[in-house]
């Protein structure tokens, strides 16, 4: 039996990609801190689709020994799909951001996302029709003032997951590494981005994406052969092959 993982599972992207996964029969491994949460995208994973198999697994990546474990407990099961969906942001100028909260951010969107990819890639490199996919963001290709610590760890993601792509395709391995590049996204993303209980994406952007949207991106990436799948500055979509790298 095969699986796919979803890391950040029990909202927004994480959570529509389970259910778009789900929709195809992809059996699933969900893992996120809440646990309520991850058991109720279960039970409508199964009201949809009783046939699939639903793993729930909790896991705090911003304690990257957690990612040490969280990786070696699911050593039994054979992962075709591994999506490093997790992240945390940061919406403040760089003097007056909470350190503590940018550590955190670092320690999930960067460390962690890395030992995962790194402890997958090596099981998985030369296994046929596996996929690793890491979520970056539109802002790991465009510094945003404001939201500089933030879009730093995004730029690692993108050019940490494209140099994988490279380094894969060197030594000719089956594995393919992705990268998701969104832009905003309706979530709960923002709200801990900045501190707010209710932000209203209708009255203070002028365009945005629902996560289902991205949860059909993300398909579109999965479907494809190219390397990174990135939401432009009009908000469409584009997939695009690996860029040059030396």
């Amino acid at each position: 039996m095969k699986y796919t993982v979803i890391t950040g599972a029990s909202s927004g992207i994480g959570y529509e990609t389970a259910l778009a996964f789900a929709a195809r029969g992809k059996n699933l491994i969900l893992v996120a801190r809440r646990l309520d949460k991850l058991q109720e995208l279960k039970l409508a994973i199964q009201n949809i689709d009783a046939t699939v198999h639903v793993i729930v697994q909790t896991s705090d990546l911003s304690d990257t020994a957690q990612a040490y474990t969280l990786y070696n407990t699911l050593k039994e099961y054979q992962i075709e799909t591994w999506i490093n969906n997790a992240g945390l942001g940061e919406g403040s100028f760089v003097a007056e951001q909470n350190l503590e909260k940018v550590e955190t951010m670092l320690r999930v969107n960067i460390e962690s996302l890395t030992i995962l990819s790194t402890l997958y890639v090596r099981d998985y490199a030369d296994i046929e029709g596996t996929q690793l996919i890491n979520v970056a963001s539109a802002l790991g290709y465009a510094i945003a003032v404001g939201s500089v610590a933030y879009s730093a760890t995004k730029f690692y993601v993108s050019a940490f997951t494209e140099g994988l792509a490279k380094e894969l395709e060197i030594k000719d391995a089956k594995l393919k590494a992705k990268v998701l590049a969104p832009a905003i996204t309706e979530t709960e993303f923002v709200n801990k981005s900045l501190d707010t209980e209710d932000f209203d994406y209708k009255a203070n952007m002028s365009k945005y994406h629902t996560a289902k949207e991205m949860a059909g991106f993300m398909l579109d990436l999965y479907d494809s052969n190219e390397v990174v799948g990135i939401v432009n500055l009009n908000y469409n979509f584009n997939l695009r092959s690996l860029g040059a790298l030396h």
